[in-house]
């Protein structure tokens, strides 16, 4: 199949990395996939390039560059698809509209949401009033698809559940970070945290939190990410006097390596969709704990491969921390049932038949017949 992925920017974040890990594995299973940015080239492009998977991008100056829409739509009448598979709100809806300027039928498109919205409900409204402008609407969690039917209004029959997946063999033979190298020279604890410096990733809530730990537990704390919020969580540090304790790393390419170092793993979002940086964690065999929100409490069952402390609460999420680094039974207990839970349930493989059944719906090959144990 010829299959055209459109995706609102290629910067290093959860999405892009997971676009980048199927458009690879859709190529290495005889398949033609090209993935088409919104936005200018970003650091995800190169390693797509990289990996043998042709890239487009529309250049949109900002979020509402209507130009993007018409270069996509050429795009489109040039890349002649069998499945346009759109993630993210504004890929979706500029997709929707691109489909319909390129005059190809809106049947072949899919489009992909990847969070529980809590901040920006007219993303909600909007997706809601457009999602039948395509074939189906993929949620990449029980959590987020109940979400968009019940608040987003969107058709149950034009859901779909398509979970994420981690590539278990690649996260295994990854080679484990040194210390040294991290500018660590303590043999203390090492606590990681990966992702997008976003206010929803509740990084204020575990600063204060670790502030706590660090108090009576001896640990240090592993940023890795970068974001909007990055300076302001440098501010917190330096009035928590806490740099002694927590290391910022950025955006780095080694995160597996950096995961195999570190003792836990620690993710205090306010809401997420089926976060891969939780995913790969477990799949690695950390013990975790998140917060109790839909995405996180769709893959850890607390206390059995995981702990889970309510969104916002430092307190617990103090606890919790200090439970897994403080009961070292506890902590291999609950890293070997967390990458038992990924190695059986949730791998790349999994997640990719699952997308191509979808896709295979589109193409007539399917018929559809797995549908209904997925909504």
């Amino acid at each position: 199949m010829r299959i055209v992925y459109v995706i609102t920017d290629l910067h290093v974040g959860g999405v892009p990395l997971h676009l980048f890990r199927l458009a690879k594995a859709m190529r290495d299973r005889g398949h033609s996939p090209v993935v088409v940015s919104l936005a200018r080239t970003g650091e995800v492009s190169q390693r797509l390039v990289e990996a043998g998977v042709e890239v487009f991008h529309c250049n949109a100056a900002g979020a509402w560059d209507a130009r993007a829409i018409f270069r996509l739509a050429r795009f489109f009448r040039q890349l002649k698809p069998d499945v346009v598979h759109a993630l993210l709100f504004h890929a979706n809806v500029a997709s929707r509209l691109a489909m319909r300027l390129a005059r190809l039928p809106s049947e072949h498109l899919v489009c992909e949401i990847q969070t529980v919205e809590i901040e920006r409900k007219w993303h909600l409204r909007v997706g809601g009033m457009t999602h039948r402008m395509g074939h189906c609407v993929i949620g990449n969690s029980s959590s987020v698809v109940e979400h968009l039917a019940r608040v987003a209004h969107m058709d149950r029959h034009r859901l779909r559940c398509v979970h994420g997946g981690a590539d278990v063999s690649q996260l295994w033979h990854a080679e484990p970070v040194s210390r040294e190298s991290l500018g660590i020279t303590g043999e203390e604890p090492l606590v990681c945290w990966v992702g997008r410096m976003d206010p929803i990733k509740g990084l204020e809530v575990l600063l204060e939190a670790f502030d706590q730990v660090v108090q009576r537990t001896p640990a240090r704390l592993l940023l890795v990410g970068d974001g909007p919020l990055a300076a302001h969580v440098r501010e917190v540090l330096t009035d928590r006097n806490l740099w002694g304790s927590v290391s910022m790393l950025g955006t780095r390419s080694d995160v597996p390596g950096i995961l195999k170092s570190c003792q836990m793993f620690v993710l205090p979002s306010f809401t997420e969709g089926f976060p891969n940086a939780l995913l790969e964690a477990m799949a690695l065999g950390l013990p975790v704990v998140t917060s109790d929100v839909p995405g996180c409490h769709d893959l850890v069952t607390d206390g059995v491969n995981g702990l889970l402390a309510p969104a916002g609460d430092s307190e617990r999420l103090a606890d919790a921390i200090e439970r897994v680094l403080g009961d070292d039974p506890l902590a291999k207990r609950l890293g070997a049932a967390a990458k038992d839970t990924v190695s059986t349930k949730y791998t790349m493989d999994r997640c990719v038949d699952r997308y191509l059944a979808v896709y295979e719906e589109i193409v007539g090959e399917a018929g559809g017949r797995f549908c209904g144990a997925w909504q």
